[in-house]
């Protein structure tokens, strides 16, 4: 039987992800919310959706489906609004009964992981996150390799590298101000982060080697790797030239001088999540923690001198 899902952020740059993921599983959209109006991308994918534009008057809407009849209550809440908003609305979802599948992260501050357990508890209703890099095909196979027994022992040399050219819109928006973002470390790099943990064990040490509004880059020593790492939003950080409208983004994971390039692929990542969040495998707040704890501690370091761990893109004055 379909499921009812509302969501809140609809005017979102992932909110379409969400929307076909919902469309894709089977399911129906029937309630939205977004402060601004411009979210005709919901036509796309349904014309019976009730909109709000105010997030009160979304909340009680969903308060009288809750005590209406089974076919008419929300069972999931997608939460594509901004960082900094994630717990309060997982926090609605639970309240008014729907489990919440929320975008990373799930909060920008650790210590509020803790409450939103409790809130699943006492609601007896869960929160989900999307970890989606767990199911990109190239990354599962490469952690079904380091698996091997051959290669599980092994401490690796590894170099991440992602890059995501926004322009000045981006410094203007919530997403360029830390408070509301957890800046670059958080907003872009917190599926960086939980795919090295996922790879490679727990963390060990951190190091910050550069931060600014525009870029981060550090090392890492985890249990069976060590790190260097970059994170960067400037267009001129890309290992190739670009123009508005083409390819704007480089995602790059090398082991032992071995690339593997995971740029692409990530079209219907969301559809599988929502896929294995409704069979009962969905990732939730267990599995998001220690992203979000080693984000907070990078995000908190003081600068370290690289002292010859320096991403080779910092090495080349990028």
């Amino acid at each position: 039987m379909p499921k009812n899902f509302a969501l809140i952020g609809a005017g979102g740059y992932i909110a379409p992800r969400h929307l076909k993921a919902i469309r894709d599983t089977g399911n129906r959209l029937v309630a939205a919310v977004d402060p601004k109006d411009s979210v005709g991308v919901l036509d796309q994918f349904s014309f019976d959706v009730r909109f709000f534009t105010e997030i009160e008057r979304f909340d009680r809407h969903l308060e009288k489906l809750r005590r209406g009849s089974e076919e008419e209550r929300v069972q999931y809440i997608s939460i594509c609004s901004p960082n900094y908003l994630h717990d309060a609305h997982c926090r609605l979802a639970l309240r008014v009964g729907a489990n919440a599948i929320c975008e990373k992260p799930l909060v920008i501050n650790p210590w509020n992981l803790d409450a939103l357990e409790q809130l699943e508890q006492e609601h007896h209703r869960e929160i989900f996150t999307i970890l989606q890099l767990r199911l990109h095909p190239k990354l599962v196979a490469l952690r079904e390799q380091l698996q091997q027994e051959a290669f599980h022992s092994q401490q690796h040399e590894v170099v991440l590298s992602y890059v995501t050219a926004r322009g000045a819109w981006y410094h203007i928006s919530w997403k360029g101000q830390p408070e509301k973002s957890g800046g670059v470390a958080t907003n872009i790099g917190i599926h960086l982060f939980d795919l090295l943990q996922w790879l490679f064990g727990t963390t060990v040490d951190v190091r910050l080697h550069h931060t600014d509004e525009q870029r981060m880059s550090g090392f890492l020593e985890l249990e069976r790797a060590r790190v260097r790492w970059f994170l960067s939003v400037d267009a001129n950080d890309l290992p190739f030239s670009v123009q508005p409208g083409q390819r704007s983004t480089y995602r790059s994971i090398t082991i032992d001088g071995q690339e593997l390039e995971f740029t692409e692929g990530f079209a219907d990542l969301h559809t599988r999540v929502y896929e294995e969040t409704l069979a009962g495998r969905g990732f939730r707040i267990a599995d998001a923690r220690p992203s979000i704890q080693l984000v907070h501690r990078i995000r908190t370091s003081p600068i370290h001198p690289a002292g010859g761990l320096e991403h080779p893109f910092m090495k080349q004055g990028k």
